[in-house]
């Protein structure tokens, strides 16, 4: 019986690991979006995480929801002195979301402040 028991353990444990493993490791895509960034913060309860969000219209009518990882510091240190400015993100998608790392599916792993295409001259 405590054979079976650990047996059925052992097998949960390793079907979960094998879930995290891939929507951590593999993207399900990769891509670049640009907008104007209106929100970025700190959030959170018992897990901290980066969420932002980019206004890619003029009237805000399309958001896109993003999350940075805590150890991308150089990207979290961007975005806070971007805010307000038009930015380009670069991003990578996962297959789901994982609440400790972020809401979102979609990452950021670079940004670079960008001309917004309304006040060019």
């Amino acid at each position: 019986m405590k054979k079976i028991l650990a047996l059925i353990i052992l097998a949960i444990t390793l079907l979960f690991a094998i879930w995290y493993a891939t929507v951590y490791f593999a993207t399900y895509s990769e891509g670049v979006r640009s907008g104007e960034l209106i929100k970025f913060s700190n959030k959170g309860v018992m897990f901290k995480t980066w969420e932002g969000e980019i206004s890619q219209g003029i009237s805000g009518a399309q958001i896109f929801s993003f999350s940075v990882e805590g150890k991308n510091k150089e990207v979290i240190k961007k975005l806070e002195e971007f805010q307000g400015r038009y930015v380009k993100l670069k991003y990578k998608e996962r297959f789901a979301t994982i609440s400790w790392l972020g809401d979102s599916k979609y990452f950021v792993i670079d940004v670079e402040e960008e001309e917004s295409p309304h006040f060019r001259k």
